[in-house]
């Protein structure tokens, strides 16, 4: 049992965007709802200190203290009204969102082994939910779709998400950083925490638009409002954004021939999926990469990509695995690991390894199948070496 007991620790590695994604979006309810307690409440603070004052001097006319407290009021009825349709709408879903991620993930405490079938059916739900999320960041909306909804873990899974990543994206691939600029400004206090320079990338894009189009009045107006700011950290970029504009689009020189580049958009967008990305801690590639890079991770051999002893039965010998493979460094075993490549098993006390005069070895249940097969001979099939089984020796691992 204790071989098959579950690794909370490893299982958990990959759980925290499924946490974080909606706490993110509760810290959003929560700040707009905040902003509209300051706002309203703020005014309603201005007012009864404006009536006091004006009741101390004498100098109160009762209508307009009437008219006063009738705004006081209907701010409040007004933020109210705000707070709940927050709660009972962004709020109320999100909350639910949370409560059955956690519940999914708690239920993790009550399995024991590996073996448990609840564990297996917890897993199903995890390969699912990393199909969805393989299926949003390649576009297929429609089959992330159709996965969470037979499969019924539309809460489990962040469509609304990367239906905002596309939205955004698609702005950005018509030119556009208004989408973009909003959201860095719904984020404006987590962006700066963690030292993102999105929004100074949009602002100087946008001015590098009004350069193109040679509005130089605007562009100037442009500069002052939304890159002056920025001077402390940025210096450099605006002097050379303020040169630009004696540049025409057409210009050969290399620096501003590089602000005018087209694939400043690409980049711009590929940025914005990083910040976003990185603002709910999701990983820059599909979950199921990272869990499919593990364990390709403690199966890579260099004998993987040798085609004389690639094995059929070897996740990493596969041409499609092996892509991603690549990207992972080879196993490392404290103790030796042999892999027969006759019948793809592991050789060990059990089955053990047994050696060609030739010097090749293969396993004892390998080798016994085919001299079972072939009158008590058997071949190697690297030399095509032949000889009796009783010829074959006993090698012990060390």
């Amino acid at each position: 049992m204790s071989n098959n007991k579950l690794n909370m620790e490893g299982i958990l590695l990959l759980e925290q965007p499924f946490a974080r994604v909606p706490y993110e979006n509760y810290r959003k309810v929560f700040r707009t709802s905040q902003k509209n307690i300051e706002r309203e409440l703020g005014a309603v603070q201005s007012a009864s200190n404006d009536l006091v004052k004006k009741a101390k001097s004498g100098s109160q006319d009762p209508q307009e203290a009437i008219k006063t407290l009738e705004g006081m009021i209907g701010r409040v009825e007004n933020l109210k009204r705000k707070l709940g349709e927050l709660q009972d709408g962004p709020g109320s879903s999100t909350q639910r969102v949370m409560r059955e991620r956690l519940q999914h993930l708690n239920a993790l405490e009550e399995l024991q082994t590996s073996n448990d079938p609840e564990y297996s059916r917890w897993a199903d739900t995890r390969l699912d939910r990393w199909l969805v999320d393989w299926s949003l960041r390649h576009g297929k909306e429609k089959t992330a779709r159709k996965i969470a909804q037979e499969r019924g873990i539309q809460t489990l899974v962040d469509i609304d998400l990367f239906m905002d990543i596309k939205r955004i994206e698609e702005a950005l691939g018509r030119h556009s950083c208004t989408e973009a600029l909003a959201w860095c400004s719904e984020n404006k206090n987590t962006l700066r925490k963690l030292k993102s320079t999105l929004e100074f990338d949009l602002r100087l894009q946008e001015y590098i638009e009004l350069a193109r189009a040679r509005r130089t009045q605007e562009a100037i107006a442009y500069s002052k409002k939304h890159l002056t700011p920025w001077q402390e950290t940025h210096i450099a970029q605006i002097q050379q954004a303020s040169a630009l504009l004696a540049f025409p689009p057409t210009t050969k020189c290399g620096p501003y021939r590089r602000l005018y580049d087209p694939s400043r958009w690409h980049t711009l967008s590929h940025s914005f999926r990083l910040a976003i990305f990185n603002l709910n801690t999701l990983p820059s590639e599909p979950l199921l990469h990272l869990a499919l890079y593990g364990g390709l991770a403690s199966l890579k051999l260099s004998a993987c990509y040798d085609h004389s002893t690639k094995n059929p039965d070897c996740p990493v010998c596969d041409e499609s695995f092996g892509e991603l493979a690549k990207e992972v460094p080879f196993s490392h075993h404290v103790n030796s690991t042999i892999v027969c490549s006759i019948s793809g098993k592991i050789m060990n006390e059990d089955n053990q390894p047994m050696v060609f005069p030739g010097g090749y070895v293969y396993s004892r249940e390998a080798l016994e199948e085919m001299a079972a097969k072939n009158d008590g001979i058997v071949t190697c099939p690297r030399s095509g070496e032949q000889c009796e089984f009783s010829k074959l020796k006993k090698v012990f691992v060390s």
